[in-house]
């Protein structure tokens, strides 16, 4: 089973968007490694949603991080 991890935040500021994640959060998220030894946290942002932020429809939307809950 799939489920969404809250990880942070996305808002529109001025002329870019804000990105405010929590530290405890990120610190508990899963990642994964490159060939190169890079580390990366997969993290994802519905997009209607962005769109809806971007748009002026909506104030904030949320990031979140799809983890498979173990059984």
């Amino acid at each position: 089973m799939l489920m969404n991890v809250l990880v942070g935040y996305v808002r529109k500021s001025d002329y870019s968007i804000k990105v405010s994640i929590n530290v405890s959060a990120f610190e508990d998220c899963t990642f994964y490694e490159t060939a190169d030894g890079q580390k990366y946290v997969p993290l994802v942002i519905n997009l209607n949603s962005l769109r809806k932020v971007i748009e002026g429809e909506r104030a904030v939307t949320t990031l979140s991080q799809i983890v498979e809950e173990e059984e």
